[in-house]
């Protein structure tokens, strides 16, 4: 089964007769390499010759084409429902090849296409057939066998995916110039239908009305001169905003221009010694980033620290704020506590010495000390 897949693979089950005759005769490669003498050989000679080697390759496809119905024969249906599916894809992939291979063919020049289909020729071992030389049928369906290679269908397929590409890229750049177009057109087509509008309101308003109103005198038809004079000028002078702004969008274009063909000189000024420079410059940019990085990494850190340092010494001082207010609030008490004492001594002694008041046993007054302390608290006051 694996035999008859790879044959598949190969073209479709060919005979075997035909493997034999395509290795056995050189086909019109050997033309091409015959040396000068050869090629004078008679006609008639090479057809002979011709006659033979096709009898021969006659009876070698009968023996093949016998020992293929052989091998058929002896398969189950289930191996060649498989063989036909399998030939089937193989098919179905032949013909993706060939449509891609002739688009791909067809896009070509003439000139171009024809030295390309020549000198493939010449690297696949074949040529033209030489005039006066007769091929048979049998070698001219083996010669044709010929199939690219894997390199060959890659080199193929990327052509046709790059042009492909630019194709697609060329319909984008089309289509949104075409979207841009047709939104500048309703634009405009909005634009001029509300000045339609507002032209007509203006002339409904000023001459319709007034026409009605005064059929056939001569101020209608004045009026009516003089709207299509403002309407006209109104006109030329949009012309005109219109041709500055023109203007300024060519120098504004210009001036890109130069600037992007500046841009792309400068590029082409650039070597690899320049992409070189700039990438070392960059890499120690780089590393002074980073060092910038651990230094305000460090310098967070060393906030945070102050900040909580700040933090309690701020606790500290409202303490210590608090503390002084209570104190100078008792102090406040307490001298107004002196002072009530002081008074009320000196009003008791001043009692005392006119009253004259009982004295201790030895003749001393209890109250004279007090009265001392009261006088120096008065006296510090």
């Amino acid at each position: 089964m694996e035999a008859f897949g790879e044959k598949a693979a190969r073209g479709m089950l060919r005979l075997p007769g035909a493997e034999m005759r395509g290795a056995s005769c050189a086909g019109p490669a050997e033309v091409a390499c015959w040396p000068p003498s050869l090629g004078r050989v008679s006609g008639s000679v090479l057809g002979d010759e011709e006659s033979e080697r096709d009898s021969v390759h006659t009876g070698e496809s009968h023996e093949g084409a016998e020992d293929l119905h052989v091998e058929l024969a002896q398969l189950s249906t289930e191996q060649l429902l498989a063989l036909v599916e399998e030939n089937s894809h193989t098919n179905s992939m032949l013909k993706i090849e060939t449509e891609m291979f002739e688009k791909f063919f067809n896009r070509l020049e003439p000139k171009d296409a024809g030295a390309e289909k020549h000198s493939s020729l010449l690297d696949m071992g074949q040529a033209p057939y030489p005039r006066g030389r007769r091929k048979s049928k049998s070698r001219i369906t083996v010669d044709r066998v010929i199939c690219l290679t894997v390199e060959q269908k890659c080199d193929l397929v990327q052509r046709d995916s790059d042009e492909t590409k630019e194709d697609l890229q060329l319909m984008k750049e089309n289509s949104e110039r075409s979207l841009q177009n047709y939104l500048a057109i309703l634009e405009e087509a909005d634009i001029r239908l509300v000045e339609i509008k507002r032209a007509m309101i203006e002339f409904d308003k000023d001459i319709v009305k007034t026409i009605t109103k005064k059929k056939g005198s001569v101020i209608a038809s004045d009026k009516v001169l003089r709207y299509m004079e403002d309407r006209i000028r109104s006109r030329d002078v949009m012309k005109e905003k219109i041709h500055l702004k023109n203007d300024s969008l060519k120098v504004q274009k210009q001036k890109m221009q130069m600037q992007l063909k500046q841009k792309e000189e400068l590029g082409e000024a650039l070597h690899e010694v320049d992409f070189q420079q700039l990438k070392i410059e960059n890499a120690q940019f780089l590393e002074k980033i980073d060092e910038r990085n651990q230094e305000l990494l460090q310098l967070k850190l060393t906030v945070g620290n102050t900040l909580q340092i700040l933090n309690f010494y701020k606790r500290k001082l409202h303490y210590a704020t608090a503390m002084a207010t209570y104190l100078v609030k008792d102090i406040a008490q307490r001298k107004e506590s002196l002072e009530k004492i002081a008074r009320e001594a000196i009003f008791v002694e001043e009692v005392g010495g006119r009253g004259g008041l009982q004295q201790g046993p030895r003749g001393e007054r209890p109250w004279a000390g007090c009265v001392c302390v009261l006088q120096v608290a008065s006296r510090h006051r």
